[in-house]
């Protein structure tokens, strides 16, 4: 009995093994990525990324929806964030552009990597952390790989219907992606889009706006594509002004609770000093005379 027990324990379901596939898929996406670039076909480099980002949006919201979240998924989730977003993005930027710059160029490309794996530590790290107030788990702290591969590639995309006479310029091309780098690595708040709640009434209007928007990315890829990663962009200072008004509800809010606390503290000492006052005699000769 025990022996069938070790086995049936060795049988994993589909439905558990779904997050992961999805996350393997997203890597080879990411690989495909950097094939396509040493074979110069820039946009296909690009939509095997936008591919990879896709499917590492959905494998942790299939995980948690399946209840199969591991510790082994979360890893392999990490590993392949860093080859499809860290890494992918920097090889056809090189290849596009920065290798013109020579070592500043690989260079940007190191710096652009680095901070996506400290990126990477660092949210595994903050995963651990049980003391965060709920209200967090709406933010990231910094640009996500996903959304800063995708900003690191923003001049490629616009150059595919604008021409690549500036968007191809190496120099912009290297501060841009630090600039993004950095990003990466900020204390900046940013919208997680976790947490999104659509209520019952908004249902029609979202898939009607998820059609149109579905719509404009087969007619118009590229310039559907810029105008998300500049509405991403705009988006930031939103995010870092909701964050701040977060912060200061909760340290009003503990404030308010230390307040009622230090009153209700001395509410119970003026209590034992009236108890202590009427229990007390009148002052008497050795007391208080002379």
């Amino acid at each position: 009995m025990a022996i069938a027990g070790k086995r049936r324990a060795r049988v994993f379901s589909a439905a558990h093994l779904a997050p992961n596939i999805l996350t393997m898929l997203a890597l080879c996406a990411g690989l495909t990525s950097i094939r396509f670039a040493l074979q110069s076909r820039w946009h296909m480099a690009v939509v095997a990324i936008v591919v990879a980002g896709v499917l590492d949006g959905l494998d942790g919201r299939l995980a948690r929806l399946l209840k199969g979240a591991s510790k082994f998924g979360a890893e392999l989730d990490s590993l392949s964030d860093f080859v499809s977003f860290g890494v992918a993005p920097m090889v056809l930027m090189y290849l596009w552009s920065l290798q013109a710059l020579g070592g500043v160029g690989w260079i940007v490309v190191l710096t652009f990597s680095i901070c996506c794996a400290l990126r990477l530590a660092r949210f595994n790290t903050a995963l651990e952390d049980v003391d965060r107030p709920p209200w967090q788990a709406n933010f990231f702290t910094g640009v996500p790989a996903p959304a800063a591969a995708g900003l690191s590639l923003l001049f490629v995309v616009v150059s595919f219907d604008a021409g690549d006479t500036f968007w191809r310029a190496p120099a912009t091309n290297a501060i841009w992606s630090l600039i993004v780098a950095f990003l990466m690595i900020s204390r900046l708040p940013t919208f997680s889009f976790k947490k999104i709640r659509i209520r019952r009434d908004a249902v029609l209007p979202v898939l009607l706006v998820v059609a149109v928007l579905a719509a404009a990315l087969a007619s118009f890829p590229w310039y559907t594509l810029t105008a998300l990663l500049v509405l991403y962009l705009a988006s930031l200072p939103f995010a870092a002004r909701s964050y701040r008004r977060f912060a200061h509800g909760e340290a009003g809010s503990l404030i308010g609770a230390s307040d009622e606390s230090e009153a209700e503290d001395l509410d119970a000492e003026d209590g034992e000093e009236t108890q202590q006052d009427r229990a007390q005699p009148f002052p008497g000769p050795r007391d208080g005379g002379t």
